[in-house]
């Protein structure tokens, strides 16, 4: 069940925050200073039951927990079941292992060539920065590393993962994550853009950061101007629920927007929080107004302790019909499970090829209207006169199958391996050679 939008709060009307002043509320660094972590803390903004309060001190020190008083003053007081309390909140669900749960998900360290540096896909690279965030989610794929030890990444790792961007032209898309790269200073924040800016061969940055949600007060003017000097720049934030979106967190996406940064959304699919068409909706179309668009929904991943986030398959492709024809086209996210075991962003989708014939494909739309489409009797596949064909004339990913004689899962594991393997020799001489 779904909990329903409260009235907003006022902040100063909430016990923790009443002698807080205006000038420190909207100071991102107080915002930080003063995060939820304690008991005594959440029982000032939240109304705890005798049960709740031992099972807050039940769940402490599982996981990292954090809790901006910005986003604490969104929390429904009164209901558990609050999607943004339950984002924030720890609960004993968490405390509960299950035989799929795992430490590593979706086994970024197999693709890691240097710390913090993950390379899965042919062009592009995650670059972890830090491991603190300014608000802990409960659903974090990377809450085995998030939050430990609250520290951002030492100059040498720092180094060393430019170093390999840098050594590998294959390298286009450079995307900076954590944690939260915006628990950086400006000063810092800016010193590794403009040593990445500075490879030739990188042509786009990306950054990956909740704070427009959790701490807007961290867009601030000075740091959207130091931003604007490194395009072309896109930001990618994480709006889970419509409630999520308030004129603060619409302001600060806005002054990113008008700083000519693209914003994308890549929202988890979390069971009592947005499991439902009706909300998902509402959420989009809030996205687009406020200029962010919506880019991926993911399956909550196999995190440890977060089996009671999880939906099924199921679900996430009835909410994508719910969406697709119904509201703005490009305001539909695409639906993606991350795969076990390094396999990458898997797009899940309902089909709406119905039947194949020769030449002839039949079709259905969102209504479920059956139609016919035509192919041209006289295409020939193969007919790409571009430079990449003529010299190649190699098909990429899984048409490439078709071009080799009999292939096997072992052959297409073998080779991504080799791959893993050739990326991290690139670094051989700062942390040894590996054999095939």
């Amino acid at each position: 069940m779904i909990a329903t939008q409260p009235p907003a709060r006022d902040w100063k009307q909430i016990p923790l925050f009443a002698q807080v002043s205006d000038e420190e509320w909207n100071d991102y660094r107080w915002q930080l200073r003063h995060r939820l972590t304690s008991v005594e803390e959440f029982e000032q903004v939240l109304h705890l039951s005798e049960q709740q309060i031992a099972d807050l001190e039940a769940t402490l020190g599982k996981f990292r927990v954090a809790v901006t008083p910005y986003y604490a003053s969104l929390m429904d007081p009164d209901d558990p079941r609050c999607p943004v309390r339950m984002q924030g909140v720890p609960s004993p669900a968490e405390l509960v292992v299950h035989e799929e749960d795992l430490e590593d998900a979706i086994a970024e360290t197999v693709d890691s060539p240097t710390a913090n540096l993950t390379h899965r896909y042919p062009d592009r690279v995650l670059f972890v920065v830090t491991e603190m965030c300014s608000m802990y989610c409960r659903h974090c794929t990377r809450r085995r590393i998030v939050g430990g030890h609250e520290s951002i990444a030492s100059k040498e790792v720092i180094d060393d993962a430019i170093t390999y961007i840098a050594r590998n032209r294959e390298v286009r898309d450079v995307l900076i994550s954590g944690g939260d790269p915006l628990v950086h200073s400006d000063a810092q924040l800016e010193d590794i853009l403009r040593r990445i800016r500075a490879i030739e061969h990188v042509e786009i940055i990306r950054i990956g950061s909740r704070m427009p949600v959790v701490c807007p007060q961290r867009i601030t003017p000075e740091l959207c101007e130091m931003l604007r000097r490194y395009h072309p720049l896109y930001f990618n934030t994480q709006f889970n629920h419509p409630r999520e979106i308030t004129p603060d967190s619409e302001a600060a996406c806005a002054m990113l927007a008008d700083a000519g940064i693209n914003l994308g959304n890549q929202s988890v699919l979390l069971r009592g929080i947005n499991d439902c068409a009706h909300v998902m909706k509402k959420l989009v179309r809030g996205l687009v107004r406020i200029r962010v668009k919506p880019y991926y929904y993911y399956q909550c991943d196999l995190a440890m302790g977060t089996n009671h986030f999880r939906t099924s398959v199921a679900k996430g492709i009835e909410i994508y019909e719910s969406l697709r024809g119904h509201t703005t086209g490009f305001a539909v996210p695409v639906y993606i499970i991350d795969a076990v075991g390094g396999g990458g962003k898997v797009p899940v989708l309902p089909s709406y090829l119905i039947s194949q014939a020769e030449h002839q494909v039949i079709l259905r739309n969102y209504e479920g209207v059956i139609s016919k489409y035509t192919e041209p009797d006289d295409y020939i596949d193969g007919e790409c006169r571009c430079e990449e064909c003529e010299t190649a004339r190699v098909r990429r990913g899984v048409a490439g199958l078709f071009d080799v004689p009999s292939p096997t899962l072992d052959d297409v594991w073998a080779a991504r391996m080799q791959k893993v393997i050739d990326r991290k020799n690139i670094m051989a001489d700062r942390h040894g050679p590996i054999e095939s």
